[in-house]
């Protein structure tokens, strides 16, 4: 991250390790990575902070950055990025729910993801509105182009044809083991939780970043939408799966230039003179 110059990102969607305490593995052998942290929580938080500092001198004026965390280290995570991006800057804290197996019998299963989400600026930031699902009302009605309303006192009230607006609880399911994207790396993601991610806070030709991109799913759905993309893991598995993933993906729009394939030229192009260290901190 440090070789990139300041400012050159639209969208980083960061899915660091948990802080779990366990050696997470799945799949086939060497699909792993270590969460263990000697020291506890103040260990893992001095290997995240300078990683998130980077992350926002990277991200320009109009960018955001999805931090991916669960119930062990969210809370902490949340306090870190107040002070970095500014308390103001905070844009949502998205509940990613998944409703996987198991059960618990002395509390609440724990069945959700937190995204944290912060602009560079916020009022400056991309954002596009995502709609889906049903409206939760009774009588909907559909007139002969297909439009959705209810009948009322004063006349037809039209509904939104694409759905109502999504709010920060998403229901998309976990990838199940018989899912055929998933490549058996652990922490895999599914597209569908990317793309709803990618669509909201970035353009076509925007570019999209993933510092800890593991199988490769936030890589995979930026080439599907027609984003540049630009990812690294410490895994060389990790990485090789993610070139697998890579070579077999095309664009969903044909009418969307497959960007994918010209990160550096991208990189050329958005790196303006450094700003200097008081300027990329404000």
């Amino acid at each position: 991250m440090r070789a990139l110059p300041d400012a050159c990102l639209d969208l980083i969607y960061a899915d660091p390790p948990f802080n779990t305490g366990r050696r997470r593995a799945q799949g086939l052998p060497g699909h792993v990575f270590n969460d263990r942290w000697p020291g506890g929580v103040r260990t893992y938080l001095s290997f995240l902070e300078p990683r998130l500092r980077e992350m926002h001198r990277l991200l320009k004026l109009t960018g955001t950055l999805y931090l991916h965390l669960d119930w062990h280290a969210v809370h902490y995570a949340k306090v870190l990025l107040d002070e970095i991006f500014g308390y103001d800057n905070f844009l949502n804290e998205i509940v990613w729910s998944y409703r996987t197996g198991g059960l618990c019998p002395r509390w609440f299963a724990r069945k959700h993801d937190t995204l944290l989400v912060y602009a560079r600026q916020r009022g400056r930031h991309t954002f596009h509105v995502q709609r889906g699902g049903c409206f939760r009302t009774d009588g909907m009605n559909f007139d002969d182009d297909g439009r959705p309303y209810k009948t009322t006192r004063n006349g037809r009230l039209y509904f939104h044809a694409d759905g109502p607006a999504i709010t920060d609880v998403w229901d998309i399911p976990f990838l199940s083991t018989v899912a055929r994207e998933r490549t058996g790396y652990p922490g895999q993601k599914p597209l569908a939780l990317l793309e709803r991610v990618i669509r909201a806070s970035s353009n076509p030709g925007d570019l999209v970043a993933d510092f800890f991109c593991g199988s490769g799913t936030t890589l995979v759905a930026a080439k599907r939408l027609g984003r540049y993309f630009l990812g690294c893991d410490a895994s060389a598995r990790a990485v090789a799966i993610t070139r697998r993933r890579l070579s077999h993906t095309t664009v969903l729009d044909p009418r969307i230039e497959d960007t994918g394939t010209r990160k550096t030229p991208r990189l050329k192009r958005c790196g303006r003179k450094p700003a200097s260290r008081k300027d990329a901190t404000t």
